[in-house]
């Protein structure tokens, strides 16, 4: 089988987690290495999480490094705080991690180390980019990287910003840090945006999570059921619901995923109030004086094929 080399960097929130287990799943990804950014979590709680996954899936070999960068605009703290509740689940709780190496102390370090000597590296980026851009800018060459999959932006659909001072038009990956998305969009490399306009399409409801209970027995679907649990009353204060944000990004790495549809679109990113880390099209009237890219964006999902295939993923013996 010809594996795909995986550089993840997630930010430690439960669709994060589960991205990981999802990950450790596939059999023809090659994870690499791990980068923690402290955005949608606190950094020592996603570090158990990780470590305990890896221990649970028998991968203690994959490197972890928690990133230094803190974003302009954090998320709210309530959000941050929500995974640590993982990390009391029993089976986390009798998993043991002394068995996984030391944290790697510089993230940019190991992830422009990874970069450099891996040749057909994907790299997976399920939270801020800040620490992608960061490896970017001290690698020597950028030519092994095959792809760039984000999970990012708000495209053709209102975002999920509620705070002083925004318009509500930008996704929160987005807008931690407005400059490094701008560069992101900016980079010489291949990129795949997964934005709101597609995960809207895909919430966690009682059926899916129902379905995943009868399969309860198989491989990480107990597991996987008790994090997404925990979400059914998520973020009460804005009234959100819940969507496979961070999921539906990693399967794009997933090499038996059907009913997606990809378009191209001319992006650019604005970097300030009241629409800081907004995503936008740029129409043909304003290419001259916009800086614009022509990127690749998830623009619709087959539901059924994608939860069907989360279950098949998880269902799989770790």
């Amino acid at each position: 089988m010809n594996k795909i080399a995986v550089l993840f960097d997630h930010d430690g929130g439960i669709d994060d987690l589960i991205s990981l287990m999802l990950l450790l799943q596939m059999p023809h990804v090659e994870l690499k290495a791990i980068c923690i950014t402290p955005a949608d979590c606190y950094a020592s709680d996603a570090l158990i999480s990780t470590q305990k996954l890896l221990t649970l899936t028998g991968n203690t070999q994959v490197p972890v490094s928690i990133g230094d960068k803190r974003g302009v605009n954090a998320f709210p703290a309530e959000w941050r705080a929500q995974p640590k509740i993982c990390n009391y689940l029993p089976t986390m709780l009798r998993t043991d991690v002394s068995d996984m190496p030391p944290v790697e102390p510089d993230a940019l370090a190991m992830m422009s180390r990874v970069i450099e000597q891996t040749p057909n590296l994907h790299i997976l980026a399920t939270g801020p980019c800040s620490h992608v851009i960061g490896a970017l800018q001290q690698c020597r060459s950028v030519e092994n990287i095959a792809r760039v999959v984000w999970m990012g932006g708000a495209i053709e659909t209102r975002g999920n910003v509620v705070t002083y001072n925004h318009d509500g038009s930008a996704e929160w990956n987005a807008f931690w840090d407005p400059a490094a998305t701008q560069k992101l969009l900016a980079a010489d490399i291949p990129l795949l945006l997964v934005p709101l306009d597609a995960t809207n399409q895909l919430p966690i409801g009682r059926d899916f999570l129902y379905t995943l209970a009868l399969n309860s027995d198989q491989g990480l679907c107990d597991l996987a059921g008790q994090f997404w649990a925990m979400t059914t009353n998520n973020l009460p204060s804005y009234e959100f619901t819940y969507y496979m944000w961070d999921v539906l990004a990693t399967l794009m790495l997933d090499d038996q995923l059907d009913g997606v549809e990809i378009a191209t679109l001319p992006l650019a990113v604005s970097v300030a109030e009241p629409s800081a880390g907004r995503i936008y099209p740029v129409g043909e009237s304003d290419r001259q004086s916009v800086p614009y890219r022509v990127v690749e964006v998830v623009k619709r999902v087959d539901a059924d094929s994608v939860l069907s295939r989360v279950i098949s993923l998880l269902s799989r013996a770790p």
